[in-house]
């Protein structure tokens, strides 16, 4: 059974690991990163004390390699917060999903693996309850996978309707095209995701100022439980404490 409509929202900061650092991607290309800085523990301890209830973490290398990359990094991080992780990149079975929970990773995110072997998913909610959120990234809706390089013919709501019943605790969905643009982010196509399925969804990709923070906050009965920010908070086009405020 899938979870119920979430009652609240989070916004939620991001770390994107590259090589040990933290980093910003622009659309996907790990060509057009910028470093935020090669200590992502302090990173996350700084958006923790500026309000965060929560931490999205994706593991770039590992996405593009298929397995983890950042484990250090990964591991300096959930010791030093207090508040859940969620983490995604290169997680392909139930020994990597294993491993990442045993760091202290509160929900791992299963991207490019849902649509190749979408039994995992059951198996993995079975597995770990509560744990296994599933990352949808989309480019004029249809799925991409493998790190963004191949867009599938899949179209993204009808994933998302494969899982339905696993037990999935969010799905995160991402807009490549928004995605480190600042652009605001794709909140027609996300609420009618979230309208197709019971299970909570998560905006990710282009979040860039408190009025797309709350102009996604106003859609919690149609699904929507929180929204990811990444360079607006870094580049303070969203001051993330005040967000964090008037969110209460």
């Amino acid at each position: 059974m899938s979870p119920a409509k979430p009652a609240s929202f989070e916004l939620i900061p991001a770390i994107d690991l590259k090589g040990g650092h933290c980093v910003r991607l622009k659309q996907g290309r790990m060509d057009d990163a910028t470093d935020y800085g090669d200590d992502p523990a302090a990173m996350a301890m700084r958006w923790q004390r500026l309000g965060a209830k929560r931490l999205h973490v994706v593991d770039l290398d590992g996405a593009f390699a298929g397995r983890p990359a950042n484990r250090d990094a990964i591991r300096a991080i959930c010791a030093t917060l207090d508040i859940p992780v969620q983490l995604g990149g290169g997680l392909r079975d139930l020994s990597m999903i294993e491993g990442m929970l045993g760091l202290g990773i509160d929900r791992v995110i299963l991207g490019s693996v849902a649509i190749s072997n979408p039994q995992l998913v059951g198996e993995a909610c079975r597995a770990f309850p509560g744990c296994i959120c599933v990352g949808i990234d989309a480019r004029g809706g249809m799925v991409a996978v493998h790190g963004w390089d191949d867009v599938t013919d899949v179209r993204a709501a009808d994933l998302a309707r494969r899982f339905e019943d696993d037990g999935v605790a969010a799905i995160i969905y991402t807009d490549i095209a928004r995605d480190g643009m600042l652009s605001g982010p794709n909140i027609g196509e996300t609420v009618q995701l979230a309208k197709s399925v019971s299970i909570p969804v998560i905006v990710s990709g282009g979040v860039a100022s408190i009025d797309d923070v709350r102009a996604c906050a106003r859609h919690v009965e149609d699904g929507i439980c929180g929204a990811i920010t990444g360079r607006a908070i870094y580049e303070g086009t969203i001051d993330f404490a005040a967000a964090m405020r008037e969110l209460g």
